[in-house]
This record gives structure tokens, sequence and C-alpha cells, in this order.
């Protein structure tokens, strides 16, 4: 075996020219390079990787950050304005959602198109087609054209196209975000079994603790530039003190004076009500640096996070402190089956609690297109002293039970825990700790 690097990475750069006009676009094919009637936008900036065969790389960053660019640069779709990129063999890539796809084509079609593209055999994917089928649960549907899929059944149909086509090189762009957390865990088990086989694996996730946990390696991207690379846990760490910066989540925070205030927790009026405008960015607790997708077929448009007395929380509150928790849910169109989700992490990215409308066995109403849906939370941060990051989610599960992303907002709300600093960890347990003085009152066994 070659002990070349599965990727290498030199100098990559990638220049995009920005027009104001699309007339300027058809001008500047006349005036050559004797005029310039574009601005330029550097994506990347001298990048260099190199990754050893059988290791998982990760890739973190603010979005704009050019994690999507290097990735497919890397995967061939797209060429660097300068600098160079030697992969070693076969290439598989989940990019852009519904990437490669056909959509008049059925499942088993584009299963077959994306397979012969890499260069596999009629008679070979006829072999791997049932486990592709398989793998992606979709049965029926893997005969019904692509553009009836929902976001969730066309990962499940690229990931299990990408992983059954014998890949080296195994690349992917925040796709194991989109579906239901048992398909991503099935993934997730999958990409075990490819590291354990050799296969190199490159992808890029806003999940920091997924890079933790199954990357040897990540890096920080940040503006085009490669700021840090190296040990995962400490690449993550620095990539959460930039997006987490608390002086500037604060300063950039309306004040108490002119945040909007909740007058009442009952009261509608206190939550923005207009679709068009996103009231979420007013409030107090609002993280600048929220990372936000989905379909928006519903759209969280307001949250309101208040303390037992019905006053909005600015920043800070005390360990045990109840709080309610109101999102605002508008929905363009009709949606059944509908999810109301939210999950507590901690800087680093820690999942310490979540739940869910539908584990929680809470009867939701259908969202009625031009309606607003009013979703309470109420919970006691019985927290370790720290800062916390509240991500909230709407979802729909659909006919074929895949959970399709309506609208989740990642870290959406930071909040910071006070308390003395007593303990460590995340559970506030409220331990009493004493020496036993008179031994002989003891229990014994």
């Amino acid at each position: 075996m070659s002990s070349d690097p599965a990727v290498r990475v030199t100098n990559v750069s990638k220049c995009f020219q920005t027009y104001q006009k699309p007339l300027h676009r058809l001008l500047q094919s006349f005036y050559g390079s004797g005029r310039k009637l574009y601005e330029e936008f550097w994506a990347l900036r001298g990048i260099d990787i190199e990754i050893e065969r059988g290791e998982t790389f990760g890739i973190v960053g603010k979005n704009g950050s050019g994690k999507s660019t290097l990735l497919q640069i890397v995967a061939g779709t797209m060429a660097a304005t300068t600098g160079e990129v030697v992969t070693s063999g076969r290439i598989s890539a989940i990019l852009e959602l519904g990437a490669g796809f056909n959509p008049e084509f059925t499942g088993i079609e584009n299963a077959r198109l994306n397979a012969s593209i890499l260069g596999i055999e009629r008679g070979e994917i006829d072999e791997r087609l049932p486990e592709i089928v398989a793998f992606s649960e979709l049965d029926d549907f893997v005969h019904r054209p692509v553009k009836t899929y929902s976001s969730g059944m066309y990962i499940r149909l690229a990931f299990s196209i990408a992983i059954n086509v014998q890949p080296d090189i195994l690349i992917i762009d925040e796709a194991l975000a989109v579906g239901d957390m048992r398909f991503q865990r099935k993934c997730f088990r999958k990409l075990e079994d490819l590291k354990n086989a050799g296969v190199t694996i490159l992808f890029v996730t806003h999940a920091t603790d997924s890079v933790v946990t199954h990357c040897d390696r990540a890096m920080l991207l940040q503006d085009g530039q490669a700021v840090s690379s190296g040990q995962p846990k400490m690449v993550v760490t620095r990539y959460l003190e930039s997006l987490f910066d608390i002086e500037q989540v604060q300063s950039k925070a309306p004040n108490s004076a002119t945040a909007a205030r909740a007058s009442g927790v009952a009261d509608r009026g206190s939550l923005n009500r207009d679709p068009k405008r996103d009231g979420c960015v007013t409030r107090a607790t609002y993280n600048t640096a929220e990372y936000r997708w989905g379909s928006r077929d519903a759209e969280i448009i307001d949250y309101l996070l208040v303390s037992n007395n019905n006053q909005e929380l600015f920043q800070e509150c005390r360990q045990g402190a109840r709080v309610t928790l109101l999102l605002a849910v508008y929905f363009h169109r009709d949606m059944e089956n509908i999810i109301y989700g939210l999950t507590v992490k901690t800087l680093d990215g820690t999942a310490v609690y979540g739940t869910n409308s539908e584990l929680k066995k809470v009867d939701v109403s259908d969202g009625k297109k031009g309606e607003l849906a009013i979703v309470r939370f109420q919970l006691e941060l019985d927290l370790i002293a720290a800062d916390y990051f509240l991500s909230v989610g709407v979802v729909h599960r659909d006919a074929n039970a895949s959970l399709n992303v309506l609208d989740r907002r990642y870290d959406l709300i930071h909040v910071k825990v006070t308390d003395d600093q007593d303990a460590f960890g995340f559970a506030a347990l409220n331990v009493n700790l004493e020496e036993v003085k008179d031994v002989s009152s003891t229990p014994t066994t």
C-alpha cells in the first residue's frame, strides 16, 4: 500500500467574481482583462492539508468561512483559483442536499446514475442495489421520482449510495444533520465501520460533539483561512471560543431599555406575529452566532425567555431558576404530525438535556397555513454555573415516518447560569457533604 496521503491540499485559494448587475457579467466577457467590472471575493486563501489513509478529518467554522467551498474543490466539483489538490482512490461525496440527483428519475435510477458516474460497471451496480435500498429504508419510495422525496428521504438515499460504492475517500458536507436521530446513529455506526476498513473520511459539520467523538484530527476555518488544526477537542474549543465570545454576544444584544419586554406570559401580543420579521434577533438572550436551517415551511419567528415573575431574562439567571420559553411558529402551508423540540447545550457543544413534544407525548395541533402557533416550554435550570445555549426546532413526520426539518435554530439563545462555584460538571445535584463525627451511629453491614 502506498504511504502517500489520501488527500493532499497545497496552497489552495479560491476567488469568486461578484457583479453588481447581470449586464456587467456579459460586458466583462468583451472587455477581458482590460477592464474589471467585478469585485473579488476570496473564499479560501492558502489552505494546506494532508489527510492520511483511513483518517477521519473534520472541518468546522462559521457560515461563510469556506468549508463547503473546500470540500467541493477536494471532491473535484469546483476548480481552485490557485494551488493543487491530489487525491488517491475513488471519491464519493455528499455535498448539497439533492446534488447529483435528477428530480425526474426514481431513487433506483438515481442510484444507477450516481454509481455509473463513479465508474462502477452495470453488473456491479445491480449487485449493490439491494444493499442501497435496505440501508436507505425507503422501501417502495425507491421506485418514485426523487422530486417527491422529503429532505430526510433525500439524505437516506444519498448516504446509502455513497457508502455502497466502496469509496476510498468519503466526503460529507453537513448531510448528517438532516433526518431523524435514529438514522443519524445508524449512519455514524456505518462511518465507524468504513473507518475501520481503511476509508478516509472528510466531513463538515456544526455538531461539534460529533467532531470530538469521531474525528482523528480537525481544522478550523475562519474567513477562508485555516486558523487552527490538530486534536479535535483543541480545535473545537477554539472554534467555540470564537463562536460564543461572551463579550461579543452581550455587546450585540439589546439592553434592558430597548429590548422587548414580556408583559405577560400568556399574552400573544408580546410576541412578534409578523412572518416577514424575525423577532428573535431583538431579544436580550439572542445569540448572534446561531446556526439555522430547514425548509422554512414553518418558521420560528420569535421567542420569549422569562423568569417565574414574567420578566424577560437578560443573559443571566441563578442556578435552579424556573423559566418559561415561548416560541412563536408561523406556518406557510398546512402541515401534519408536527413536533416541537428543545435542547440545552454547554459551551463545548455537549447536550445537557433535550426533549420534544413527541417524546413527551404532548398532543400537538396540525399547522395551518397563515396561522401562528404558540409553544410553551417550562424548565428548571438546575445547572452548574456556566454559559449555556438553547436550541429549538420544529419538524414534521411524513407518511414514510421520516422527520423533515422545517426550522431548526441551533444555539439560538444564550444564558449564563450563576451561583457559587462549589462543584463542577453539568447538573446541580445539590449534594450535602459532611464528616460524620460519631462513627458508632453510622449504619454498618
